[in-house]
């Protein structure tokens, strides 16, 4: 069997002196989708955070690409082909929709140039011209995703795309990341919303206080509300 694109293992990370990772260990394939599921607290920005080079871990290995990157430089990683659409957004609110774009781009080539975020997100293109910080929620989250593709990434890290966006504009978000899977771009989802994750996901890890309590193919979780209900609480009753 191939070696994975993402394998993390037994990684543990502190904030201080407080231990928030305990030995977790996940794998994302080539164009597969997982799902990274748990409560508020659990580990799972964290865990991002490790495998970004942002939050470097006290012990534990990560490999992307047949390459061990643990406590690498984030500028590194990024030049690797780890892309990183983070919680919150965090655009430059000052710049327009395409200079935003524009910064993004890593100078390398690719399939996904501004040109074609345009033509995946229109609506983006329709926005070209709007300082990013005039943007809505939704419209910002697309921009942050286009702003990540720029980059061409072969493994995307989303992290709660769903937060504090309408029902309506959640849908649109989540049918632009199927739309991702079907171009092969590996996706590591972070998600409080657990049925939302699970209709894109191929498997899913649930986290809870830092350590993996379940894995597992997302369909056969999503299936069984009442196992969602034990691992994750009332976080599923939304959906």
């Amino acid at each position: 069997m191939s070696e994975p694109l993402l394998a993390v293992d037994g990684l543990c990370t502190n904030y201080g002196k407080i231990r928030i990772l305990r030995d977790v260990s996940l794998t994302v394939g080539e164009g597969e989708v997982v799902a990274l599921l748990g409560l508020n607290g659990a580990g799972k920005t964290t865990t991002m955070r490790s495998i970004l080079g942002l939050t470097p871990p006290r012990a534990g290995t990560i490999r992307y690409d047949g390459r061990d990157i643990t406590g690498r430089p984030a500028y590194q990683i990024a030049r690797l082909g780890v892309g990183y659409v983070p919680e919150g957004r965090r655009m430059f609110k000052d710049l327009s929709t395409l200079e935003n774009l524009q910064l993004a781009e890593n100078g390398r080539g690719g399939d996904w140039t501004i040109a074609r975020v345009f033509e995946k997100l229109p609506k983006l293109a329709e926005l070209r011209a709007r300082k990013s910080g005039r943007l809505s929620g939704g419209e910002q989250e697309m921009l942050a995703i286009g702003r990540a593709l720029v980059a061409n990434p072969r493994l995307l890290l989303v992290d709660e795309p769903s937060q504090g966006l309408a029902p309506l504009v959640v849908e649109d978000v989540y049918r632009m990341l199927a739309e991702l899977k079907k171009t092969g771009v590996a996706i590591l989802l972070v998600e409080q919303n657990a049925l939302l994750a699970l209709r894109v996901a191929d498997r899913a890890y649930v986290l809870d206080s830092g350590r993996v309590v379940h894995s597992g193919p997302a369909a056969e979780l999503a299936a069984d509300r009442d196992r969602i209900r034990t691992l994750m609480g009332l976080e599923v009753a939304a959906s």
